[in-house]
């Protein structure tokens, strides 16, 4: 009897606001151990999981924070357990590797598939769930020779169906929330190969955040039908959450397009001149050269922005976790241009061309984003390149090209006297300021790769350091 790789697509997970305290329970510790074992294979007991510093637990718990990007202890804390209640994919997380291909490298062993729509969800319309699941399925066929047909009847190799609790498979569904969609790795030889299930409980939209994007479920599970696992990259598609992206700008990231063309090949029909748009890659730390959009603090934490990223960097972590942007903050912007952290406001300030968006806990404030004249900087001023608190004035100081302004934020007025020439505060400050923060006494303000340590006091330069002084590389 064959067996059939089942995956069940995460719903929407959201990074918590700052790092949790848990106080964890005998609840928690079952929990975890069933985790374990569900998830990683947790195969051998050795007490309770109080006593978590044992192997092959410790192992387990390793491999699971490895997976999420978590500070990686071998010991069940509240971050390891957060990550654990998010609602998540039934396949095993075993493959700690970027994209990966379910065993023994299933695929189709034909470029010509067909499909079909069996049902529809009456969140849409007829004609957007057309759209929806052709789209979807053009994100494949755009970078592999894999052309799709639709059929109206009889049975086809993707067979696509909304359902909710038991549906006419193994796999029930749980209700609202939690998993979102399933769906099986390719096979000519049992009708269930290749299909895709989406969860009738769920709130499919066409085009909005107000529930899960049609289109980004079906592209993620057809990816599955297809023959693709997880990915452990946060930035693929094929990564076990939910990510919330504008259909119209998405475009198939390069771990996912080096995964399915590992499995079918290239695009033969792809024109060599214009070849389309470049599949997005996920920044990596260990990026010597890599120039950062933003850096901001968080209580406590820094936060360094790159293009729809951000990695969080906690004093008392180990490893800095990566995440995407608008699922942090769904509304905000990303490729942004600077952040600041207001203790005025409690506020996080993203800025990005002439608007600045403040944002709190998980949303946007009300009001944002405004113009930059909204908050009284002048209509010269076409985007911030940098923004930093500075805790002594407190002020706030924007840098744009070779000059900056100093701030209040209390009168949102710029003080007099301002703009003034960078290099006339900043020595040896030659190149564009790229982002800045302040952190222990210390101001750090980032042109390019590197990033100059000053007394904004007494206008000393300390250091100049690589930009990964703070947000160091974890590849060991």
């Amino acid at each position: 009897m064959k067996t059939f790789n089942l995956c069940i697509l995460l719903s929407l997970a959201v990074t918590v606001y700052c790092v949790p305290v848990l106080q964890l329970t005998a609840q928690d510790e079952r929990f975890a151990e069933t985790y374990l074992k569900k998830f990683f294979n947790l195969t051998e007991e050795r007490g309770p999981v109080a006593r978590r510093g044992i192997s092959p637990l410790s192992k387990k718990l390793t491999e699971m924070q490895r997976f999420f990007g978590l500070t990686i202890t071998g010991m069940l804390d509240s971050e390891t357990v957060e990550m654990m209640k998010k609602p998540r994919c039934g396949v095993p997380d075993t493959k700690l590797a970027r994209f990966s291909t379910f065993g023994n490298n299933l695929k189709w062993e034909k470029n010509s598939l067909t499909y079909r729509i069996e049902n529809y969800t009456p969140d849409m319309s007829r004609s957007e769930v057309d759209d929806s699941i052709e789209r979807a399925l053009q994100v494949w066929a755009r970078v592999t020779p894999l052309r799709f047909t639709r059929l109206y009847s009889g049975t086809a190799d993707i067979m696509i169906s909304f359902g909710s609790g038991y549906h006419g498979d193994s796999y029930p569904f749980d209700g609202p929330g939690n998993t979102l969609a399933h769906a099986f790795a390719p096979s000519e030889y049992n009708s269930i190969g290749g299909d895709a299930h989406f969860d009738e409980d769920e709130t499919f939209t066409f085009n909005s955040d107000r529930g899960y994007i049609l289109f980004l479920v079906a592209a993620h599970e057809f990816g599955h039908s297809l023959g693709l696992s997880h990915s452990d990259d946060p930035g693929a598609l094929m990564y076990p959450v939910y990510s919330f992206t504008r259909p119209d700008t998405f475009i198939l990231p390069r771990d996912d397009v080096n995964g399915i063309q590992s499995l079918y090949g290239p695009n033969p029909d792809e024109d060599p001149v214009s070849p389309g748009p470049t599949p997005p890659t996920t920044p990596n730390a260990c990026d010597s050269t890599m120039v950062l959009d933003a850096v901001a603090t968080l209580r406590g934490e820094m936060l360094f922005f790159k293009d729809k990223f951000f990695w969080r960097s906690h004093p008392q972590r180990r490893e800095p976790q990566q995440s995407l942007i608008q699922n942090f903050w769904p509304r905000a912007p990303i490729n942004i241009d600077a952040a600041y952290e207001s203790p005025e406001s409690d506020n996080v300030f993203l800025f990005k061309g002439r608007k600045v968006w403040a944002v709190s806990g998980y949303d946007v404030v009300p009001g944002y984003p405004k113009r930059l004249t909204d908050i009284g900087l002048p209509y010269s001023v076409k985007r911030i390149d940098a923004a930093l608190f500075d805790v002594d004035s407190r002020k706030t100081l924007f840098f744009v090209g070779k000059y900056y302004y100093s701030y209040d934020e209390a009168t949102r007025t710029v003080d007099q006297g301002f703009p003034k020439r960078v290099d006339e505060t900043f020595s040896g400050l030659t190149g564009r300021v790229t982002a800045a923060f302040q952190y222990r006494g210390f101001t750090y303000i980032y042109s390019g790769p590197y990033m100059h340590e000053y007394s904004l006091r007494s206008g000393r330069l300390f250091r100049v350091l690589r930009n990964s002084y703070f947000l160091q590389c974890t590849n060991f």
